[in-house]
């Protein structure tokens, strides 16, 4: 069996913060008259984490000789020839990364996720560090990250009480292609108008901590809030940002964040390019921009990918080559050593 890159089928989520630009902007099909929040791209959570069902969730493959097969089965089938040197984690042997497309149409709620030390002491709590690629936005969009300088726990208590917590987050205006890294414990909310790529660790643990004070209209209600969970895992050291590493902008191939948990790099490469690729390691490849088909010996058919598409390069291909049928551009998400 010869190894070629792997597309899988998106799993959508319905949203009432959600909107239809994984549809108009990425060109996926969405159902009608829905509005799609999340597009899980890559995903693989065994029984019990997303839902109280013994079912495990893995991204189906989408192309090829292996289309119908579960991720899982893929890590579980290839190893090494699939992830080289990264190894799965946790007891289940889950695949170490979790890819989605969020389009927000409303403000997401204001949220944080557990840290290690925090899931160390809770076992149902799964660590969850993220960071979003900024694809397109509406005029004065805006995201929130982390807190004000000087914000105490008492003080941000007190707001989420009396229903103003807004005063106390940070407020950074969107920039297309700028990318936001958001370590556990940072307290955050992707603003409205907003369509990005987020790249995370597998969990879906989030404690929402403030839903500016709206009603979800399926329930007549306000949503349910976490902020006993929430305020262990609030970082409120007032810390910098850990600084990124910043390659020159023009740069065919530019660091945009290391983590302990991934690495991403924006790639550009021009029209007509045909080269080999030399991968030492397993890469996901998120493309933004353009065309291009990747052609391996022993498979009949190239794969062709072009905006909105997610890829999975495994080690194991064999003489893998490049071509780009226009000007292209990509993220490419890999494991750290």
């Amino acid at each position: 069996m010869f190894l070629y890159p792997l597309k899988f089928v998106p799993r959508l989520f319905e949203k009432m913060w959600g909107g239809r630009k994984i549809e108009t902007d990425l060109g996926k099909k969405l159902p009608p008259e829905k509005n799609i929040g999340e597009s899980w791209e890559i995903y693989d959570f065994p029984p019990g984490i997303l839902d109280s069902s013994t079912n495990r969730h893995s991204s189906p493959i989408a192309n090829g000789v292996l289309a119908g097969r579960p991720l899982h089965w893929a890590v579980t089938e290839f190893g090494a020839d699939l992830l080289g040197n990264v190894s799965p984690i946790g007891r289940h042997a889950q695949f170490p990364l979790l890819i989605k497309f969020l389009d927000a149409r409303e403000d997401l709620s204001v949220q944080v996720h557990p840290d290690e030390k925090y899931c160390a002491e809770h076992p149902e709590a799964h660590l969850k560090t993220e960071a979003w690629y900024i694809l397109q936005h509406d005029p004065g969009a805006r995201l929130f990250k982390g807190l004000r300088p000087g914000t105490t726990k008492e003080a941000f208590r007190a707001a989420i009480d009396a229903g103003t917590a807004e005063q106390y987050l940070a407020a950074v205006p969107a920039r297309q292609d700028q990318c936001h890294y958001l370590p556990s414990g940072t307290i955050h909310a992707l603003g409205a108008g907003i369509l990005a790529a987020e790249v995370q660790t597998p969990s879906d643990t989030t404690f929402r901590v403030f839903d500016f004070n709206r009603v979800d209209p399926s329930t007549g209600r306000p949503r349910p809030l976490h902020v006993e969970q929430a305020m262990q895992c609030i970082d409120f050291s007032g810390r910098p940002e850990d600084p990124q590493p910043r390659s020159p902008i023009s740069a065919p191939k530019r660091r945009v964040i290391t983590s302990p948990f991934f690495k991403i790099e924006r790639v550009r490469s021009s029209e007509g390019i045909e080269e080999p690729l030399k991968l030492t390691e397993p890469a996901i490849w998120i493309m933004l921009q353009g065309e291009a088909h990747i052609k391996v010996d022993g498979v009949k058919q190239a794969v062709t990918f072009t905006r909105g598409e997610t890829l999975l390069l495994p080690v194991a291909m064999k003489k893998p080559v490049l071509k780009t049928m226009s000007e292209c551009l990509w993220l490419e998400v890999t494991f750290p050593c």
